[in-house]
């Protein structure tokens, strides 16, 4: 999936971090930061991802499902769109990033391998 993180980084200029997770905060690949800061990104994202749920709950035509959050900050944009049943993918990017184009290539990807984003529930059952 790397090769597939990296292509997204390199066809939007300003991209800076791309982190794939999974519902419960869990970083399942990562491009352009080291191990730590992504998985501090990947809990963040698990918590906003909560958040965007619970607030899509409140549309009453709505599935109660988050599909795309967008932040902007001092400095850059944060993405955090669906990918797949229980996986997300984020990307931070700079300011001056084309905010248009990061979702194209995000929603490309996602519809690219979606199905290999998936992150199935974990089990606490103990296998004899």
């Amino acid at each position: 999936m790397d090769w597939m993180l990296e292509e997204l980084a390199s066809s939007v200029p300003q991209t800076r971090n791309i982190v794939v997770l999974s519902s419960d905060g869990l970083c399942m690949a990562q491009f352009g930061t080291d191990g730590d800061a992504a998985d501090r990104l990947a809990a963040a994202c698990a918590g906003l991802q909560s958040l965007s749920a619970a607030i899509a709950a409140e549309f009453p035509h709505g599935n109660g499902r988050m599909k795309l959050v967008v932040v902007e900050v001092d400095g850059g944009f944060f993405y955090l769109m669906a990918a797949g049943a229980g996986a997300y993918l984020a990307v931070l990017a700079d300011d001056d990033v084309d905010a248009g184009l990061v979702g194209q290539r995000m929603r490309d990807l996602v519809a690219r391998i979606g199905q290999h984003l998936t992150s199935p529930p974990r089990s606490d059952r103990q296998l004899p």
